[in-house]
């Protein structure tokens, strides 16, 4: 498949990805959608930046419109035929948007029930009838518990960052959840790090699903250019002047390793003259969604964040990413470097390095 026209989808849907620019697929998408499609579940392996959403968000939407339009329309409240787990809101939230991106013209209904979220909110979110829910674990087997969401219609399932889900101790919740759905639907795992508890998980849940690993599953993509800067005399921030006066088309994410670090930059740079805001865990979720908002729309030029911006969110317009503190674990690396060059897009990768780096700055090299 060469074009997304190639693919047997509904014309609303490629209505949509004409008129929104979307030309050539990526690697996963191709060899994920044409499996779904068919009624495969699958598991997909691929690197960060690849369209891991789009993958499965145009396969559940043309199944569950093309019952929808054989006479098999939703009746009942509460009871979606798709479902999306995610690790956390600040996902949840974008996956519902590349959802939304796409039933304008294909009429299907996208509700939310995120962790974070007021409890109020979310039991009206699901008050009435919709196709497709988009869920943290926990705040899932809240509603279920209450009645307020039944899976006995279930017909896809799909763990998003299930690395992350993982990470998070969600195990137990995914389980529970899966007896409560029926056995025959259809699922799909994606990841861009299979770690040994995403491998397990695999071998007991997903045994009977194909298995797509993309050539640059664990690699750098290819539009990446990355850029190692040593550290002098263990003094970071006139480095980092140094980077932010160079031009980049695009914002600038820069990671550091703790919410103190981050806070401490953040107070550097706003006593220099930067106009910057922060992104962390333990912090205001409604500041946290409006600085990010900010950035995303281009208010902002800078953003500095923790691993929790490493994971998932997809930022178009983020030009460079910054290892202010470079991160111990090779995974880690990669969700960081994965913010920028994504869809076929360039983007630049500057790690400042320290000499207690060298063992980390080998293996991404080893990467090729």
């Amino acid at each position: 498949m060469s074009s997304f026209r190639d693919f047997p989808l509904l014309p609303t849907l490629q209505s949509t990805l004409k008129k929104d620019g979307f030309d050539t697929p990526t690697e996963i998408q191709v060899r994920a959608i044409s499996s779904l499609l068919e009624d495969v579940s699958v598991v997909g392996v691929a690197e960060t930046g690849s369209g891991k959403t789009l993958a499965y968000v145009l396969p559940a939407l043309h199944l569950l419109k093309s019952q929808e339009e054989q006479g098999n329309p939703i009746a009942e409240v509460g009871m979606p035929r798709a479902l999306v787990l995610v690790p956390s809101s600040d996902l949840g939230e974008q996956v519902a948007r590349v959802f939304k991106q796409f039933t304008h013209e294909t009429r299907l209904r996208v509700r939310s029930a995120l962790g974070g979220m007021a409890m109020k909110v979310a039991r009206k979110n699901v008050s009435g009838a919709f196709e497709i829910l988009i869920a943290t674990p926990g705040r899932l087997e809240q509603l279920m518990q209450l009645k307020l969401v039944q899976l006995t219609d279930l017909r896809l399932l799909v763990l998003d960052e299930a690395d992350q889900i993982l990470d998070a101790g969600f195990l137990p919740a995914i389980q529970r959840v899966l007896k409560r759905s029926p056995v025959e639907k259809q699922m799909a795992l994606f990841t861009a790090t299979a770690s040994d508890a995403v491998q397990s998980l695999i071998q007991d849940l997903f045994r009977d699903a194909e298995l797509i690993e993309t050539a640059g599953r664990h690699r750098l993509v290819s539009t990446l250019v990355t850029e190692n800067r040593s550290v002098p005399n263990g003094k970071r921030f006139p480095l980092l002047e140094e980077v932010l006066a160079e031009p980049v088309e695009g914002g600038s994410l820069i990671f550091a390793n703790t919410r103190e670090q981050c806070d401490k930059l953040a107070e550097e740079l706003e006593g220099h003259g930067y106009e910057c805001a922060i992104y962390r865990g333990d912090m205001d979720k409604k500041e946290r969604r409006q600085n990010l908002k900010d950035f995303r729309e281009g208010q902002l030029e800078i953003l500095i964040s923790t691993d929790l911006a490493a994971r998932g969110l997809d930022v178009e317009n983020i030009g460079r990413v910054i290892n202010y503190h470079l991160p111990k674990e090779k995974k880690n690396y990669l969700h960081r470097a994965g913010r920028t060059a994504r869809a076929g897009r360039e983007g630049t990768v500057i790690n400042f390095v320290t000499e207690r780096d060298a063992n980390l700055i080998e293996r991404i090299r080893s990467m090729g």
